[in-house]
This record gives structure tokens, sequence and C-alpha cells, in this order.
């Protein structure tokens, strides 16, 4: 019995592994753990920034609008990529709407998918979300790229990767609200 209660925090961990990787019959769990997981991302030092190659990118928004990446140029821009599947997407879409809500006017948000999209417009309408939804019709510009998701860039204006993060975080942090603010009085 004493190994037992010694075991406790190996057992939960263990749970806790065997319930993420279990097929999306279990997704509402799956959600629920990434939400609980998620932090605010961190903010890239200076010196290890990356800087985007070009604004050669073409986006076309869910009501067919194009856009093109170079008009961003400028500007602060938040890009992430997603899909309606993906657990950890889902998990932090509440912050980001939240996020959205607040910046929209002074933050370029594009929340990028390569699912069609009605897929896309019916799972925003559920959710009653109003971030802007994009699907890709060129390559992304290097040194971004959507192979993992979610992925997250936070872009300054003159280009540089503040901010990359590979998974779900909390993108309604006061850290990172501070951070925005920064960027935009550059």
């Amino acid at each position: 019995m004493k190994l037992f209660k010694n075991q406790w925090s190996n057992i939960i961990i263990a749970v806790i592994i065997l319930v993420m990787i279990i097929p999306s019959t279990r997704r509402p769990i799956q959600i629920f753990v990434n939400k609980l997981l998620a932090f605010g991302p961190s903010v890239t030092s200076e010196e290890e920034r990356e800087s985007l190659a070009d604004y050669n990118w073409v986006l076309e928004k869910n009501n067919k609008d194009r856009l093109e990446f170079e008009d961003l140029q400028n500007k602060v821009v938040i890009v992430n990529f997603w899909a309606t599947w993906c657990p950890p997407c889902i998990a932090e879409m509440p912050s980001f709407e939240l996020l959205y809500r607040d910046y929209k006017d002074k933050v370029e948000f594009l929340f990028v998918s390569s699912e069609d999209h009605e897929t896309v417009r019916g799972f925003l309408n559920r959710k009653k979300y109003s971030i802007p939804a994009y699907r890709p019709l060129s390559k992304a510009p290097d040194p971004l790229n959507g192979r993992t998701l979610p992925t997250t860039y936070v872009i300054d204006k003159n280009g540089a990767i503040v901010i990359k993060k590979i998974g779900a975080a909390d993108w309604n942090s006061e850290s990172l609200r501070k951070t925005i603010d920064k960027l935009l009085l550059e």
C-alpha cells in the first residue's frame, strides 16, 4: 500500500499522457488537458530572433477576399496555423478570441487553416468566434511554416519574429499584452 501512495504522481502523469494520445473520441478531455497545461508564450531574445525572408504570401479570407501579406508590412502581425480537428488548437482559441476582441483594430490577426472555408466557417460560427480565418493560396515565407499545429508567430513592424510558439498557449496573458503594447509603440 505504501508503494502505491508514493506512485500517485507517476500514475497521474501516465493517465494524462494516455488521454493525450487516445484518438479523438476523447477530444473534450484532450482539450481540457491542453487548456490546463497552456501558459503564456515566451518572447524570443533579440539576438535569437529570425526575420521574415520576404512578404510574398497570398491568403484567401473565409469570405473569399484575397489578402496580400505584403500589405501587412510595417504592422504588428499575429499568424496562427491551426485546424478545426486539432485539440491544442481548439484549447487556445478562447484566449485568442479575447485577445482579438481587444486588439483587432491595432494588430493584424491571421488564423490560417488549410481546411475548406465551409468547415472553418462552421466551426467558428458554432463557437461564436469572430477571429478572421484564412486559407493559404501560396507557400508561407521563410521562416514561417505551419507543419506543426498549432504554431503561432508574433511579428513586429520590422518583420522580426518576436514570439514563435509551437503548441497551445494562453494568448490572453498579461505578459503577452504588455509585449504587444510595446511592439505597437515601436
